[in-house]
Protein backbone atom coordinates (compact mmCIF):
# COMPACT_ATOMS: atom_id res chain seq x y z
CA UNK A 1 0.00 0.00 0.00
CA UNK A 2 3.16 2.21 0.03
CA UNK A 3 2.73 4.93 -2.39
CA UNK A 4 6.14 6.81 -3.42
CA UNK A 5 6.33 9.34 -6.57
CA UNK A 6 9.01 10.85 -8.04
CA UNK A 7 7.21 14.32 -9.36
CA UNK A 8 9.82 17.04 -9.39
CA UNK A 9 9.77 19.86 -7.25
CA UNK A 10 8.21 22.30 -10.15
CA UNK A 11 5.16 19.65 -10.73
CA UNK A 12 4.73 19.61 -7.05
CA UNK A 13 4.16 22.76 -6.94
CA UNK A 14 1.86 23.11 -9.60
CA UNK A 15 -0.22 20.87 -8.38
CA UNK A 16 -0.52 22.39 -5.39
CA UNK A 17 -1.39 25.71 -7.23
CA UNK A 18 1.19 27.35 -6.00
CA UNK A 19 4.59 29.39 -6.82
CA UNK A 20 7.68 28.56 -5.76
CA UNK A 21 8.73 31.75 -4.69
CA UNK A 22 5.90 31.79 -1.99
CA UNK A 23 6.94 28.58 -1.07
CA UNK A 24 10.51 29.84 -0.37
CA UNK A 25 9.49 32.72 1.58
CA UNK A 26 7.46 30.67 3.66
CA UNK A 27 10.39 29.20 5.21
CA UNK A 28 10.90 32.25 7.15
CA UNK A 29 8.09 30.85 9.62
CA UNK A 30 9.45 28.05 10.61
CA UNK A 31 11.14 28.99 13.33
CA UNK A 32 8.10 28.42 15.56
CA UNK A 33 5.06 26.33 15.32
CA UNK A 34 6.40 23.75 13.07
CA UNK A 35 6.01 20.68 14.99
CA UNK A 36 2.27 18.87 14.36
CA UNK A 37 0.95 15.59 15.73
CA UNK A 38 -1.61 13.32 14.27
CA UNK A 39 -3.40 10.73 15.89
CA UNK A 40 -6.74 8.29 15.40
CA UNK A 41 -8.26 6.19 12.64
CA UNK A 42 -6.10 3.85 11.22
CA UNK A 43 -8.04 3.74 8.18
CA UNK A 44 -6.98 7.47 7.44
CA UNK A 45 -3.55 5.98 8.84
CA UNK A 46 -1.96 5.82 4.99
CA UNK A 47 -3.80 9.06 3.80
CA UNK A 48 -2.19 10.86 7.06
CA UNK A 49 1.55 8.78 6.91
CA UNK A 50 2.16 9.28 2.77
CA UNK A 51 0.98 12.59 2.88
CA UNK A 52 3.11 13.76 6.09
CA UNK A 53 6.00 12.21 4.26
CA UNK A 54 5.27 14.41 1.30
CA UNK A 55 4.83 17.23 3.03
CA UNK A 56 8.20 17.00 4.61
CA UNK A 57 9.32 15.96 1.13
CA UNK A 58 8.62 19.10 -0.35
CA UNK A 59 10.03 21.48 2.91
CA UNK A 60 13.24 19.76 2.65
CA UNK A 61 13.27 21.43 -0.86
CA UNK A 62 12.00 24.61 0.10
CA UNK A 63 8.70 24.49 -1.44
CA UNK A 64 6.85 24.39 2.07
CA UNK A 65 7.15 25.59 5.39
CA UNK A 66 9.78 23.39 7.79
CA UNK A 67 7.81 20.34 9.71
CA UNK A 68 8.16 18.11 11.86
CA UNK A 69 4.94 15.48 12.34
CA UNK A 70 4.31 12.64 13.48
CA UNK A 71 1.17 10.22 13.18
CA UNK A 72 0.18 7.76 14.89
CA UNK A 73 -3.23 5.45 14.38
CA UNK A 74 -5.10 3.86 17.64
CA UNK A 75 -8.59 3.94 16.42
CA UNK A 76 -10.96 6.91 15.75
CA UNK A 77 -12.18 6.81 19.56
CA UNK A 78 -8.47 7.25 21.30
CA UNK A 79 -7.60 10.27 18.08
CA UNK A 80 -10.70 12.28 19.16
CA UNK A 81 -10.31 11.96 23.14
CA UNK A 82 -6.71 12.32 22.49
CA UNK A 83 -7.77 16.08 20.25
CA UNK A 84 -10.18 17.02 23.71
CA UNK A 85 -7.54 15.75 26.20
CA UNK A 86 -5.27 19.20 23.98
CA UNK A 87 -2.07 16.45 23.56
CA UNK A 88 -2.25 16.23 19.68
CA UNK A 89 -3.19 18.72 16.96
CA UNK A 90 -5.20 16.85 14.39
CA UNK A 91 -7.45 13.97 14.97
CA UNK A 92 -8.00 11.71 11.92
CA UNK A 93 -11.37 9.82 12.08
CA UNK A 94 -13.32 7.56 9.63
CA UNK A 95 -16.49 8.39 11.47
CA UNK A 96 -18.33 12.30 12.78
CA UNK A 97 -17.78 12.88 16.40
CA UNK A 98 -20.51 11.28 18.60
CA UNK A 99 -22.45 13.45 20.73
CA UNK A 100 -21.14 12.61 23.94
CA UNK A 101 -17.58 13.46 22.40
CA UNK A 102 -19.33 16.84 21.54
CA UNK A 103 -20.60 17.43 24.76
CA UNK A 104 -17.38 16.54 26.37
CA UNK A 105 -15.89 19.11 24.09
CA UNK A 106 -18.17 21.62 25.26
CA UNK A 107 -17.40 21.30 29.01
CA UNK A 108 -13.64 21.86 28.03
CA UNK A 109 -14.71 25.04 25.96
CA UNK A 110 -13.55 23.68 23.01
CA UNK A 111 -15.00 23.65 19.07
CA UNK A 112 -14.00 20.81 17.38
CA UNK A 113 -14.13 21.29 13.47
CA UNK A 114 -14.55 18.55 11.18
CA UNK A 115 -12.86 18.73 7.42
CA UNK A 116 -14.09 16.08 5.32
CA UNK A 117 -10.80 14.93 3.48
CA UNK A 118 -11.97 11.81 1.60
CA UNK A 119 -14.41 9.50 0.53
CA UNK A 120 -14.19 5.47 1.51
CA UNK A 121 -16.03 2.16 1.62
CA UNK A 122 -16.27 -0.71 3.73
CA UNK A 123 -15.32 -3.99 1.93
CA UNK A 124 -16.13 -7.08 3.60
CA UNK A 125 -13.49 -9.55 2.75
CA UNK A 126 -13.09 -13.39 2.91
CA UNK A 127 -10.20 -15.62 1.91
CA UNK A 128 -9.66 -15.98 -1.33
CA UNK A 129 -10.05 -19.68 -1.42
CA UNK A 130 -14.09 -19.11 -0.23
CA UNK A 131 -16.08 -19.49 -3.21
CA UNK A 132 -18.85 -17.26 -1.70
CA UNK A 133 -18.68 -13.89 -4.41
CA UNK A 134 -21.17 -12.11 -2.33
CA UNK A 135 -23.85 -11.22 0.23
CA UNK A 136 -26.74 -9.34 0.83
CA UNK A 137 -27.01 -6.88 3.32
CA UNK A 138 -29.50 -8.89 5.60
CA UNK A 139 -27.19 -12.33 5.43
CA UNK A 140 -24.14 -9.89 6.48
CA UNK A 141 -26.31 -8.85 9.31
CA UNK A 142 -27.31 -12.43 10.32
CA UNK A 143 -23.06 -13.60 9.85
CA UNK A 144 -22.37 -10.56 12.59
CA UNK A 145 -24.85 -11.00 15.20
CA UNK A 146 -24.64 -14.67 15.13
CA UNK A 147 -27.42 -15.89 13.34
CA UNK A 148 -25.95 -17.45 10.54
CA UNK A 149 -22.64 -19.24 11.64
CA UNK A 150 -21.78 -21.52 8.47
CA UNK A 151 -20.54 -21.02 5.14
CA UNK A 152 -22.89 -23.83 3.79
CA UNK A 153 -25.80 -21.53 5.13
CA UNK A 154 -25.00 -19.14 2.19
CA UNK A 155 -23.77 -21.17 -0.68
CA UNK A 156 -20.29 -21.36 0.64
CA UNK A 157 -18.62 -24.96 1.94
CA UNK A 158 -19.61 -26.85 5.32
CA UNK A 159 -17.20 -25.22 7.48
CA UNK A 160 -17.45 -22.34 10.14
CA UNK A 161 -17.50 -18.50 9.79
CA UNK A 162 -15.23 -17.13 11.40
CA UNK A 163 -16.68 -13.65 13.06
CA UNK A 164 -13.24 -10.79 12.15
CA UNK A 165 -14.48 -7.72 13.52
CA UNK A 166 -12.73 -4.15 14.58
CA UNK A 167 -12.34 -3.15 18.32
CA UNK A 168 -15.00 -0.48 19.78
CA UNK A 169 -12.45 2.67 19.71
CA UNK A 170 -12.81 1.97 15.99
CA UNK A 171 -14.74 4.44 13.86
CA UNK A 172 -15.02 1.82 11.51
CA UNK A 173 -16.12 -0.56 13.52
CA UNK A 174 -19.02 2.55 14.99
CA UNK A 175 -19.92 2.87 10.94
CA UNK A 176 -20.51 -0.69 10.17
CA UNK A 177 -22.40 -1.45 12.88
CA UNK A 178 -24.37 1.42 12.15
CA UNK A 179 -24.83 0.55 8.13
CA UNK A 180 -24.56 -3.08 8.68
CA UNK A 181 -26.07 -4.45 11.12
CA UNK A 182 -28.52 -1.74 12.31
CA UNK A 183 -27.05 -0.68 15.21
CA UNK A 184 -27.29 -4.63 16.73
CA UNK A 185 -24.74 -6.11 18.95
CA UNK A 186 -21.59 -8.25 17.36
CA UNK A 187 -21.54 -11.85 17.77
CA UNK A 188 -19.61 -12.64 21.34
CA UNK A 189 -17.25 -15.17 20.23
CA UNK A 190 -16.44 -12.48 17.14
CA UNK A 191 -12.35 -11.62 17.25
CA UNK A 192 -11.78 -7.83 17.60
CA UNK A 193 -8.71 -6.59 15.73
CA UNK A 194 -7.16 -3.14 16.74
CA UNK A 195 -6.72 -2.11 12.98
CA UNK A 196 -7.63 -2.39 9.07
CA UNK A 197 -4.22 -4.10 8.67
CA UNK A 198 -4.49 -6.45 11.62
CA UNK A 199 -8.00 -7.57 10.13
CA UNK A 200 -6.70 -7.81 6.26
CA UNK A 201 -3.79 -10.47 7.78
CA UNK A 202 -6.25 -12.33 9.45
CA UNK A 203 -8.70 -13.02 7.12
CA UNK A 204 -5.73 -13.43 4.27
CA UNK A 205 -4.73 -16.20 6.40
CA UNK A 206 -7.49 -17.56 7.61
CA UNK A 207 -10.23 -19.80 5.25
CA UNK A 208 -13.14 -19.39 7.45
CA UNK A 209 -12.54 -15.98 8.16
CA UNK A 210 -14.87 -12.87 7.10
CA UNK A 211 -14.04 -9.02 8.43
CA UNK A 212 -14.19 -5.58 7.03
CA UNK A 213 -11.99 -3.01 6.38
CA UNK A 214 -11.31 0.37 4.23
CA UNK A 215 -10.69 0.39 0.68
CA UNK A 216 -7.27 1.04 0.93
CA UNK A 217 -6.51 -2.06 3.00
CA UNK A 218 -7.66 -4.02 0.00
CA UNK A 219 -5.08 -6.83 -1.74
CA UNK A 220 -4.84 -9.89 -3.64
CA UNK A 221 -4.57 -12.10 -0.20
CA UNK A 222 -8.12 -11.09 0.01
CA UNK A 223 -11.24 -11.63 -1.61
CA UNK A 224 -13.64 -8.91 -1.75
CA UNK A 225 -17.39 -9.55 -1.67
CA UNK A 226 -20.20 -7.90 -3.53
CA UNK A 227 -23.01 -6.31 -0.97
CA UNK A 228 -26.44 -6.61 -2.61
CA UNK A 229 -24.58 -7.04 -5.90
CA UNK A 230 -22.77 -4.04 -5.83
CA UNK A 231 -18.87 -3.99 -5.54
CA UNK A 232 -16.81 -1.80 -3.19
CA UNK A 233 -14.77 0.11 -5.54
CA UNK A 234 -14.32 4.28 -5.99
CA UNK A 235 -16.99 4.14 -8.88
CA UNK A 236 -19.32 2.31 -6.92
CA UNK A 237 -18.90 4.58 -3.67
CA UNK A 238 -18.71 7.87 -5.99
CA UNK A 239 -22.26 6.91 -7.57
CA UNK A 240 -24.02 6.03 -3.85
CA UNK A 241 -24.37 2.46 -5.16
CA UNK A 242 -22.10 1.06 -2.07
CA UNK A 243 -24.49 0.60 0.57
CA UNK A 244 -21.51 0.75 3.24
CA UNK A 245 -19.75 3.96 2.47
CA UNK A 246 -18.63 6.48 4.46
CA UNK A 247 -16.82 9.64 4.83
CA UNK A 248 -13.16 10.03 6.22
CA UNK A 249 -12.17 13.56 8.52
CA UNK A 250 -9.61 15.25 10.21
CA UNK A 251 -10.63 17.05 13.69
CA UNK A 252 -9.30 20.55 14.39
CA UNK A 253 -10.05 22.24 18.02
CA UNK A 254 -12.04 24.99 16.11
CA UNK A 255 -11.22 25.91 12.10
CA UNK A 256 -7.37 24.63 11.04
CA UNK A 257 -4.74 27.49 11.58
CA UNK A 258 -1.20 27.64 11.13
CA UNK A 259 0.73 24.32 10.68
CA UNK A 260 -2.71 22.40 10.94
CA UNK A 261 -4.09 24.26 7.86
CA UNK A 262 -1.33 24.07 6.01
CA UNK A 263 -1.23 20.19 6.37
CA UNK A 264 -4.78 19.91 5.81
CA UNK A 265 -4.88 22.45 2.65
CA UNK A 266 -2.03 20.24 1.21
CA UNK A 267 -4.44 16.87 1.45
CA UNK A 268 -7.50 19.00 0.26
CA UNK A 269 -4.76 19.84 -3.00
CA UNK A 270 -4.18 18.37 -6.13
CA UNK A 271 -1.54 16.31 -4.89
CA UNK A 272 -3.30 15.37 -1.47
CA UNK A 273 -6.18 13.84 -3.43
CA UNK A 274 -4.19 11.46 -6.01
CA UNK A 275 -2.68 10.46 -2.83
CA UNK A 276 -5.78 9.44 -1.58
CA UNK A 277 -6.54 7.95 -5.42
CA UNK A 278 -3.47 6.43 -5.15
CA UNK A 279 -4.06 4.57 -1.90
CA UNK A 280 -7.09 3.30 -2.90
CA UNK A 281 -9.29 5.59 -1.36
CA UNK A 282 -11.96 8.13 -3.09
CA UNK A 283 -10.94 11.59 -3.21
CA UNK A 284 -13.00 14.80 -3.31
CA UNK A 285 -11.56 15.64 -6.60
Amino acid sequence: MKVRRLWGPMVLAAALGMATQVCICGLAEAKEGNRLSIQGSTTVLPIAQLVAEEYMDLADMGLLPEADITVRGGGSGVGIAALLDGTIDIAIASRPMKSKEVEKAKTKGLEPFATVIAKDGIAVIIHPSNSVMGLSMEDLKAIYTGQISKWNEIGGETKPIVIISRDTASGTFETFKKLALKGEKVRDDALMLASNQAVATTVAKTPGAIGYVGLGYLSDKVKALEIDEVEPSQKTVVSGEYALSRLLFMYTNGKPKGLAKKFIDFVLSLAGQRIVEDLGFVPLR
